[in-house]
């Protein structure tokens, strides 16, 4: 099987700058335009874009430049969505769910596999593993909908536009399977790539108890 290659960190710093520009022209064109949704989901995307380099420099977390790029990736794209390409592109919303519930899945199992690597009493089989990361998936997504639900029922009452919604069933049923598929892409092809990250995590949670 041939691998994508990785990108070097300054290819990956170069993309998320870019990313954030554009971020930045985002929440720009809502304030001009009057677009609520444009504003708040482009500053909270903006903010997570943030989140690789404070990992880094705050508790001396490096993470691989694709990991990093995934993160920014995921909320950008979302960001673009909420802009005007959910309603302009149908599979749009599809490929942003799929894509945010595969970093649902890297981090329940990077938490996972931290845990298994910790401690000498516990082995977590690779079955086991790829089970979790869709429950874990599966669970987020329904939450997540009920979340939506609940700013659907805010909105409707007090008539204020959210920057998340809910279009019916079909929608809901939609989201769950696209979910779902980013989860199954990530228990059989990312547990090789996070692993080096959960033993990041696992010598930070042993460098604190030591301390």
């Amino acid at each position: 099987m041939t691998l994508l290659p990785r990108p070097s960190l300054t290819s990956q710093r170069r993309l998320t700058g870019a990313m954030q520009v554009l971020l930045v022209g985002i929440i720009a064109y809502g304030f001009l335009a009057g677009e609520q949704k444009a504003i708040s989901n482009g500053i909270i995307a903006f903010l997570v874009t943030l989140v690789p380099a404070a990992l880094e420099r705050r508790y001396d977390l490096p993470l691989d430049p694709w990991l990093a790029l995934w993160i920014t990736m995921a909320v950008f794209l979302h960001t673009v969505g909420s802009a005007g390409f959910y309603q302009r592109i149908e599979w749009w919303d599809h490929m942003t769910h799929a894509l945010s519930a595969s970093l649902v899945a890297a981090v329940g199992y990077t938490t996972l596999r931290a845990v298994d690597l910790h401690s000498d009493g516990i082995r977590i089989p690779a079955r086991f593993a790829f089970v979790f990361i869709v429950l874990i998936v599966l669970a987020f997504g329904v939450l997540w909908e009920l979340f939506e639900f609940g700013l659907d029922i805010i909105a409707t009452e007090t008539g204020i536009d959210m920057p998340l919604a809910q279009h019916g069933l079909d929608d809901t049923v939609l989201d769950l399977m696209y979910n779902t598929a980013g989860a199954v892409l990530v228990g059989l092809f990312g547990q090789a790539h996070l692993t080096g990250v959960a033993e990041l995590v696992r010598d930070r949670l042993l460098g604190s108890a030591a301390e």
